[in-house]
């Protein structure tokens, strides 16, 4: 089994701020466990790509790059809404995580790895066709996905999501495209509060109340998602892998640990086999706890990489 790990330095030159959660240590985090286990040494490294404007259109309206680029500051901070901070790297850092999603497409795809994971920031899974929004400029998912779109034998994917938040950008992009299937678990309610309640074929949302048992969640996945993926039958499978439903993480209030995040890997993993002959492509959205993040990802690598 070959997994592509894509990140870069410069997703790190991205900082609204000390105070803000989303942070550069949340990438550095993470390096430092792969490392330090030593499964960063049985992964594919690879360093991210920028992504073009031809690609960012795949997804966004075709001003969109244009009106943050006229927001973003030569010095200090300007917000582009109450949570979302542009840095004079801000989307610098944004198109090299947009073109992370690209590479490991082209990557699975091409059948020169079995699957990647992005470690990247900012992430993007908030961010709506036509707005930035929830820390997010591009979605990076998105535009992975209507890439993939564009390739020769790829007529169907799907989405998943199990960040905390609900994945209100992908779902505006794809409400209207019955060959993209969306999934998504999330606390509800809780922000943002948009799209959660759609009704759509090819939309499977799953809200869980705060403070629920962990294995509400596995019940949701093994119910909804499982036969929608394989009713579906995506030629790939996308997933925007947030570990800020973690019991340890401050922004939200469910109670997953690695082991649900190593099994519910396992359960896409093994959907994948049978859908999509293994092809998944992962890209980090939320986790603002830097320690219970990095172990969270190392338990979604371990699965990915075969150990």
């Amino acid at each position: 089994m070959t997994t592509a790990f894509i990140t870069h330095h410069d997703c790190g030159l991205h900082n609204m701020g000390p105070e803000h959660p989303e942070s550069p240590i949340r990438l550095l985090a993470i390096q430092k466990v792969l490392q330090k286990t030593g499964l960063i040494e049985q992964l594919k490294q690879m360093e991210s790509v920028h992504v073009t404007p031809e690609q960012i259109q795949l997804a966004h309206a075709n001003l969109h790059q244009k009106r943050l680029e006229m927001k973003q500051p030569d010095e200090g901070v300007v917000y582009a809404d109450e949570d979302t901070a542009l840095c004079p790297d801000s989307l610098h850092a944004a198109s090299l995580a947009a073109g992370s999603s690209i590479l490991a497409t082209n990557q699975v795809l091409s059948d020169k790895v079995d699957n990647a994971f992005c470690a990247v920031r900012p992430p993007g899974h908030h961010a709506e066709h036509n707005a930035a929004m929830g820390f997010c400029f591009y979605n990076n998912v998105a535009i992975g996905a209507m890439h993939a779109l564009q390739q020769p034998n790829v007529n169907r994917v799907a989405v998943v999501d199990f960040d905390v938040h609900h994945c209100n950008g992908t779902v505006d992009i794809f409400k209207d495209k019955p060959e993209v299937l969306v999934c998504s678990t999330f606390q509800h309610p809780y922000y943002p509060e948009r799209y959660c309640d759609i009704q759509r074929d090819n939309i499977v949302n799953c809200p869980i109340e705060a403070h629920t048992r962990a294995s509400v969640f596995r019940e949701q996945l093994e119910k909804y998602w499982l036969p929608a993926i394989q009713n579906h039958k995506p030629d790939i499978i996308f997933i925007s892998a947030g570990f800020d439903a973690h019991h340890e993480d401050p922004m939200a209030d469910l109670n997953l640990t690695e082991e649900d995040y190593r099994w519910a890997t396992q359960l896409l993993m093994d959907a994948a086999r049978t859908t999509c002959g293994g092809r998944i492509v992962s890209v980090l959205e939320g986790g603002y706890n830097p320690v219970s993040l990095a172990f969270s990802v190392q338990a979604h690598l371990e699965v990915m990489a075969g150990y």
